[in-house]
């Protein structure tokens, strides 16, 4: 399994990546893992804004669906329209292609709350 160490995640299994004052969020390698084959991702409209915790949408696997919890509060400036077509990227390419959504930051400091790649491998063990 792989948790990449440039990332900060959130204990309910999604992604941050942060590039100045952009994040990128997705769901882990586990929990696709976990949820199995995703046939379908439902995602915010451009300009919502979400605090940190909030369910900003869901993914849907053949069995089951799951909330997407925002890692930090921001602003959706992007989402990846790619899963549209091919909602299975998500369980190809987690940290990759099957990204979710682009995010303007809000509050910095909400990063402390969240998990570096050892903790987070520690609670899904």
């Amino acid at each position: 399994m792989n948790f990449p160490e440039q990332l900060k995640y959130h204990k309910e299994h999604t992604w941050l990546r942060i590039e100045g004052n952009t994040g990128t969020i997705g769901i882990t390698e586990f929990a696709q893992s976990e949820l199995g084959e995703i046939v379908y991702v439902d995602q915010p409209n451009i300009g919502n804004s979400y605090k940190q915790d909030e369910v900003f949408g869901t993914v849907e696997a053949v069995k089951t669906v799951s909330d997407l919890f925002m890692p930090v509060s921001g602003k959706v400036t992007a989402i990846n329209s790619g899963l549209r077509q091919e909602p299975a990227l998500v369980n190809s390419d987690p940290f990759g292609e099957g990204w979710m959504i682009q995010i303007e930051l809000t509050d910095t400091s909400e990063t402390a709350k969240l998990l570096d790649a050892a903790a987070y491998r520690a609670i899904t063990q």
